[in-house]
């Protein structure tokens, strides 16, 4: 088995880089052969990725946190044609690593290349926003300002920082007027947050969408309307528990396909990368059992 290893140098505000002599001693101590690259702007996962599904390895492992992650699933998606992705490994040595810990990976390192080298896979969902991928979350209105805030912070690391980033992003926060479709339903208003879940955790803590599960077919999705922002400091602590969905101005629902028009044009994150700041059409779509995850 011969993998390609794209390492995020700058994950976790460069502690992925310090990682790298002891990712290649695991990857030595359980026999993996491997080619390792490591990337050096934004968006150079997802070419590398692309080349090396097409290139014929085994497997291609992302080595950072969830925005390398997505990085890559976004090249093996590309790759992939009509068919399921080349095997996706995953090295957690990111901040959030939502991802990992939603599809079940060890967060010991040791532990996770012993995952790599076994080659056991699982099809998990996909999603589209656009002409992007995601294989967690993805959102627009509220959650990527948070997202915006939290690249700002320079000075707070680890969990924390996201929900330092989500207060300061409720302090600036206005409604967007929005017209959603989805299977079976719609809404037309003022919207503060739309969520849509391919797993139930993002941002490291939160437990946006609860009873997301990654091979059901289905996206979930949370849409909050308008509120004070006493209502939203109110529905934060509830979060972190996924009680928030059981609010009666909240909206829950499942889907396979969702279509937002907005006014003015919203920000758009996906796994915790923001991939547009202004998007006045947005489509998302399912994409059942695309992506192929080496798991335990």
């Amino acid at each position: 088995m011969k993998i390609k290893i794209i390492l995020n140098p700058y994950a976790n505000r460069w502690g992925a880089k310090e990682r790298i002599p002891a990712i290649e001693a695991a990857l030595a101590a359980a026999g993996v052969t491997y080619d390792l690259v490591q990337t050096e702007a934004p968006g150079q996962g997802t070419g590398e990725a692309r080349a090396a599904a097409l290139a014929g390895y085994d497997a291609v492992v992302a080595a950072g946190g969830d925005g390398t992650a997505n990085e890559v699933v976004n090249g093996l998606i590309q790759a992939a044609g009509d068919g399921p992705t080349v095997p996706l490994g995953l090295l957690p040595v990111g901040t959030g690593n939502d991802f990992g810990d939603m599809v079940g990976l060890p967060r010991d390192l040791d532990e996770a290349v012993r995952v790599i080298a076994a080659g056991k896979t699982r099809q998990i969902d996909a999603g589209r926003v656009n002409n992007h991928y995601f294989d967690n979350n993805c959102a627009v209105a509220m959650e990527p300002m948070v997202t915006i805030e939290n690249i700002k912070m320079t000075r707070v690391s680890g969990n924390i920082r996201y929900v330092a980033a989500l207060v300061k992003a409720i302090i600036r926060l206005k409604a967007w007027q929005m017209r959603i479709t989805w299977d079976g339903g719609g809404y037309e208003g003022p919207t503060l947050l739309l969520s849509v879940c391919n797993s139930p955790r993002t941002g490291g803590l939160f437990l946006m969408s609860p009873g997301a599960t990654m091979d059901d077919g289905l996206l979930d999705f949370v849409l909050a309307p308008d509120l004070s922002k006493w209502e939203v400091l109110t529905i934060l602590p509830r979060l972190f528990n996924g009680t928030h969905i059981k609010h009666p101005k909240l909206t829950f629902g499942q889907t396979t396909r969702l279509t937002i028009e907005s006014e003015p044009g919203t920000p758009i994150h996906a796994d915790g990368e923001v991939i547009a700041f202004s998007e006045t059409h947005i489509e998302y779509e399912i994409l059942p059992g695309k992506l192929t995850v080496l798991v335990p």
